[in-house]
């Protein structure tokens, strides 16, 4: 779902992460990690034109623990 402003809003559920990195590995310029491999959550939208990047990030995860809305 895409709200008014065109970009996307990802939510990562932070019980279910389990730290493989592939988000970040993936799509780098969407998702951050912690300091033990562990995508942080997301603070707002993910930037116009990177929403295709966030949704393969989404994709990666292999608990799929990232949604994209």
């Amino acid at each position: 779902m895409r709200n008014g402003s065109g970009s996307v809003k990802v939510i990562i559920d932070t019980g279910t992460c389990s730290g493989h990195a592939r988000c970040a590995a993936t799509a780098p310029d969407v998702f951050e990690l912690d300091d033990s491999g562990y995508a942080l959550p997301l603070d707002g939208e993910v930037r116009a034109g990177l929403e295709d990047r966030a949704r393969e990030g989404a994709w990666a995860c292999p608990e799929r623990a990232i949604t994209v809305e």
